[in-house]
């Protein structure tokens, strides 16, 4: 496919799991993509110039103003805007201290309005306009030792509901993918804290109807349908990658 042909992509949290899977579908697709990731050193160009990565802290406003308009004056502009880059958090209500709250709902939720605000005036003046928030499954399901966590991916999925209000009249529109426990660098870590890796990871499968973990590329694939110009009147939709999670009980 070559739906994104002459686009601009900037995804956030690219040098890894979902973000990277669609920072390569996205080019792969046409586009040429800005990977901002706080795991980047430097401003470097791969793949013959159509990926970009590009240091960036979204806890940091001026780190992300730096790297949205290095993005945009090194491509010609920002057409999609994927915000990925999140941090994930594990324990009930009383698990997580005031600091770790302020801490992880200022990247997941304030994260994406700081990346947002700045590519705001380039989406504004682009063809093809769109924003897919990364969310997840929590926000609809309750999933026990991830309190702080599923309000910060409630929020995203209610701002992503105002956003796409805010901005259809500008020919922007806002979507938001809500994956369910994803085969990641995180969720590997979140294993290997368990006391019986092998358990945990049966439990996470088991928990998902289709009793598998979901692949990154799947949820890519999602964004992509999302963010693509071929998908010009969808706005507003929160799309489930989740192994029937949401939906369906086969129990």
């Amino acid at each position: 496919m070559n739906d994104f042909n002459g686009l601009v992509a900037v995804i956030t949290g690219g040098a890894s799991g979902i973000g990277a899977a669609t920072a390569t579908l996205l080019r792969d697709r046409g586009a040429a993509v800005a990977s901002l990731d706080r795991a980047y050193t430097r401003v470097d160009k791969r793949d013959g110039g159509r990926l970009l990565t590009i240091p960036c802290d979204i806890s940091s406003s001026a780190s992300v103003s730096e790297a949205i308009e290095t993005a945009a004056d090194a491509l010609g502009g920002i057409n999609v805007l994927v915000n990925n880059a999140g941090i994930g958090a594990i324990g009930d209500i009383t698990a997580n201290d005031d600091d770790e709250w302020l801490r992880v709902l200022g990247i997941n939720v304030v994260g994406v309005a700081r990346v947002t605000r700045s590519a705001l005036p380039y989406l504004c003046h682009a063809d093809h306009a769109a924003i897919v928030n990364t969310c997840s499954v929590v926000a609809n399901v309750g999933v026990p030792q991830r309190a702080l966590y599923s309000a910060s991916k409630g929020a995203v999925q209610a701002l992503t509901l105002a956003m796409a209000a805010d901005h259809v009249k500008q020919g922007i529109r806002v979507n938001a993918v809500n994956p369910g426990t994803v085969e990641t660098p995180w969720v590997g870590r979140l294993l290997d804290q368990a006391a019986d890796t092998d358990a945990a990871a049966t439990a996470l499968k088991a928990r998902q109807p289709m009793g598998r973990l979901v692949g990154a590329e799947e949820v890519a694939t999602a964004i992509a349908y999302l963010a693509s110009p071929l998908s010009g009147s969808t706005t507003g939709t929160l799309l489930s990658v989740d192994g029937g999670m949401t939906g369906i009980r086969i129990t």
